[in-house]
């Protein structure tokens, strides 16, 4: 009786050890377009955002968290390929919005980071309309960075995606940012050329083809007057680049707020160009205060000081202009 009580304790027990030891089943999740869809739509609220205050740190932080995010649901989740590569795509999304943050506020090293991210996971995704903003975006990067033939290499990756053939309006902004590129490296004849492939593809495009929202946050006739005028103004030519200002202003809807900034100093610049100085320094005042110390915005402004000073020192409008350098660029 003891031999039988001793032998059943002894399976019991060797069973739940055997129980203890064995691999627990682990449940994984299934990811699908739902989780894609709920990630599109944060991605629609930082664009927002960055078309709102633009440049930030935040944003640049948020921006990665996103993409982060994205890139764990690849590791933890089943999913099919064709969601697969859009998480990846939507990756790949959030880190050129982090790209653009860095670019928008003067953080060139960390840009450069981020565009070998973002052009990595693109590569992955497929996603040819990602690809196209990221390549974009790096043409605009050595366009700040006064590396013309850098930004004009990399404008071309963008403007070589088949994507382009098929859809005339990402042919239109990559001939108008091929413009700006080309007046920073004072080429007139390509600037009219590339400007005037940009306004008849605008023309062919159909305004109601579906499209990724970063694109249509920002993209339409404003922004090609937008960049003749950044390409007029390094052309030196100032009627044409005040009357592209006038018509981007005009377009420009009320999200557009680091828009407005921009092309505001701009329009300073050029009406100061022309020797209006007493309008010019009306039109760069007038820059709401809030947007003053973007940094792109505060580097025009400080330019447009410089050459103020240089056109009307010790007139009452210089006297103006650095009162209101004080009290809001300070």
């Amino acid at each position: 009786m003891h031999r039988r009580r001793f032998i059943s304790a002894a399976a019991a027990a060797t069973t739940a050890g055997a129980a203890a030891t064995s691999p627990v089943p682990v449940t994984v999740r299934r990811i699908g377009t739902s989780d894609v869809e709920r990630l599109e739509q944060r991605f629609a609220h930082l664009v927002a955002s960055d078309h709102r205050h633009g440049g930030k740190r935040d944003i640049e932080a948020h921006a990665l968290g996103l993409a982060d995010e994205a890139m764990r649901l690849q590791r933890v989740g089943g999913a099919s390929q064709r969601v697969r590569g859009q998480l990846y795509a939507v990756a790949a999304a959030f880190t050129s919005s982090a790209m653009w943050a860095a670019i928008d506020g003067r953080r060139f090293d960390a840009a450069q980071r981020l565009h070998e991210q973002a052009a990595s996971l693109a590569s992955l995704s497929g996603d040819q309309p990602i690809q196209f903003r990221i390549w974009s975006h790096t043409g605009s990067l050595y366009r700040h960075l006064h590396r013309p033939a850098d930004a004009l290499a990399a404008n071309d990756v963008a403007r070589r995606l088949s994507l382009t053939r098929r859809d005339p309006a990402y042919a239109s902004l990559g001939h108008a940012r091929h413009a700006a590129i080309q007046g920073m490296a004072g080429d007139s004849t390509g600037v009219r050329r590339s400007l005037g492939a940009a306004q008849d593809a605008f023309g062919r495009a159909d305004g109601n083809a579906p499209r990724p929202v970063w694109l249509r946050a920002f993209f339409g006739q404003c922004e090609l007057d937008s960049l003749a005028l950044t390409a007029n103004l390094s052309l030196g030519n100032w009627e044409e680049a005040e009357a592209r200002a006038h018509r981007s202003l005009a377009g420009l809807g009320p999200h557009m707020r680091r828009s407005l900034a921009i092309t505001t100093a701009r329009l300073a610049r050029a009406q100061l160009g022309q020797g209006d100085v007493e309008p010019a320094v009306a039109t760069a005042t007038s820059i709401p205060a809030d947007s003053v110390r973007h940094p792109r915005v505060a580097d025009m402004l400080t330019a447009f000081g410089i050459e103020l000073e240089r056109q009307a020192p010790r007139t009452s409008h210089a006297l103006q202009w650095k009162q209101y350098e004080r009290e809001a660029l300070a």
